[in-house]
Parts: C-alpha cells; structure tokens; sequence
C-alpha cells in the first residue's frame, strides 16, 4: 500500500515546535468527535480505553502496542464537540495533544496537534500519528481501518524532520502561529 493522505508538518513557532496535521471529513462535527471519545469507536482506531473521563483521566492501550500495560490519559480541556486536549505518557515524556474540530459545510475540518520537547524530532512519532490518523479517518467513514504499520515507518520518517530555523517548516510550509 502507498499512503495517500495528507502528510503533517513539523513546524516552529514561539512556543518551540510541532506535529501539526490537517484532516477534512464528509462527516459533521458530531460524528467526528464520537470516533474521538466513545470508547467502542476509539478502540478501533487508537486502542481500548477504560475509566470515566469525568474524572480527568482514562486509562488507554494504544492498538501498536502490543503486550503493554495501561497509561494513564489525562483529559486536560474537553469542549465537546470541538476540542479536545490531553497529555499522554511516553518514553520520551508527556506529550501533549491537541484536537480541533470545526464545521466545514457538512463536513469536519480536523486539527491534530503535538507539542514536541526540543531537540525532540517528529522522525519517529510523525508517522505513527499519521497511520492513527487515517485508522480513525477509516473509522469515521465507517471503512476498513489500516492495519499495516510498515506502510507508515520507516518510509514516512524523512517527512516528519524538524526545520532548520524560525519559520522553515517541513515541505516548505508557512509557519501558522497557533
């Protein structure tokens, strides 16, 4: 299989870097966050979660991961149906995520954000991103879901480089202040 979706971009900005990527769905708003928190849906695309988001936290085992234990998700900002933030445990530390979602006629307009911790790059966490991506863009179209990591990494690692300077983003991009 080739990957044809959209790629992200790795940019800087004042804040310092990050993984940004940009998905357009048929699908309204509505339908987009239920993939994004109802846990039958999320389990399909990025792995089982468990708990009350109530609570600010859930437990989640992502999908690749095979053989591991939980890791504790904490919910950070929660506005239904438009954002959501949450820090997630790594080896690397916390990483911050961000989800922005906005009407778009009928459809849904996606904003999946990152934060990276310098010198960090987006070499190897790029990818990864954009195979859950395109898992839950399969989810939301209610298509078969992608299940081949190697489509994903090592081929997609020189996408993901960080930029060389203020301003320089990943593919030529301009930097977007967010």
């Amino acid at each position: 299989m080739t990957v044809t979706t959209p790629l992200g971009q790795v940019l800087r900005d004042d804040e310092g870097m990050r993984l940004e990527f940009v998905r357009t769905y048929d699908d309204p708003v509505e339908g987009v966050w239920s993939a994004l928190t109802e846990p039958d849906r999320v389990a399909r695309w990025i792995g089982a979660v468990s708990g009350d988001p109530a609570t600010g936290t859930v437990e989640l085992v992502m999908t690749e991961d095979e053989g591991s234990t939980p890791e504790t998700v904490t919910i950070l900002e929660c506005e239904p149906p438009t954002r959501l933030v949450v820090d997630l445990p790594s080896p690397d530390g916390t990483w911050r995520l961000s989800v922005a979602l906005q009407a778009q006629g009928a459809g849904t307009t996606l904003v999946f954000t990152q934060r990276l911790a310098e010198p960090y790059d987006a070499s190897s966490v790029g990818p990864g991103w954009h195979y859950y991506l395109d898992r839950l863009g399969a989810v939301v179209a209610g298509l078969a879901v992608p299940d081949s990591w190697d489509d994903y990494y090592p081929s997609l690692k020189d996408a993901y480089a960080c930029p060389a300077e203020r301003g320089e983003a990943q593919g030529g991009a301009v930097d977007r202040r967010r």
